[in-house]
């Protein structure tokens, strides 16, 4: 499967992972860290609405620089009965919040907005989780090594926080950052990408 871009591309993302997810389409494009300053939840609006803000502002604020490209953000938040778990300040923090979801199921959801030709498209993706009981000694040894400090949830799926993952009901890649199944869908959807030999092509 093959795909060709029909316009520049940027991901509005300094994420190592969501970089590497898009690599997977083979297309040419851009990574612009938008350094947009996250917000915190106010506790107004759904968690999925504050992701969608969070993707949309990220977004914008390359946009402003690149009009004529079509720019992808995305933002992920881990949500347990509606405490919303984002990355983690620190050391302390990071401990306190894998305590937090040992032994629960939560809510991994990750936003994605997309602008072009001075418009803004938004949708989102909500992944189930469920943890194992998680001892100290191992939630202690997985924040030593530093991996969940700039993680949402303080843990990677990708990472050492497959260790904690009993299940998964959803979008792996989701969890890792980026629904790029639903994300090539939505690209293919607006004329962004197109497959080459597929039928589109072929009629043009």
């Amino acid at each position: 499967m093959k795909f060709k871009v029909n316009k520049k591309l940027i991901l509005a993302s300094g994420s190592p992972r969501r970089k590497k997810l898009l690599d997977l389409l083979d297309v040419p494009f851009t990574v612009v860290n938008s350094n947009y300053p996250e917000h915190e939840y106010t506790g107004k609006g759904s968690p999925v609405e504050y992701a969608e803000s969070l993707a949309t502002s990220k977004t914008l604020s390359v946009a402003e620089e690149n009009p004529d490209a079509v720019i992808i953000g995305a933002d992920t938040i881990v949500v347990l009965e509606n405490r919303i778990f984002s990355k983690p300040v620190d050391a302390l923090e990071a401990k306190q919040f894998l305590r937090a979801l040992s032994g629960q199921s939560h809510s991994v959801i990750t936003a994605v907005a997309i602008f072009f030709d001075g418009e803004l498209i938004t949708f989102s993706n909500i992944t189930k989780v469920t943890f194992y009981e998680l001892s100290d000694d191992l939630i202690d040894m997985s924040v030593t090594t530093g991996d969940p400090l700039d993680k949402a949830g303080a843990y990677g799926i990708q990472s050492s926080g497959a260790l904690f993952v009993e299940r998964i009901n959803g979008d792996y890649y989701s969890v890792m950052g980026l629904p790029i199944a639903a994300l090539t869908k939505k690209l293919l959807e607006l004329e962004i990408l197109s497959l080459v030999g597929g039928a589109v092509e072929n009629d043009s």
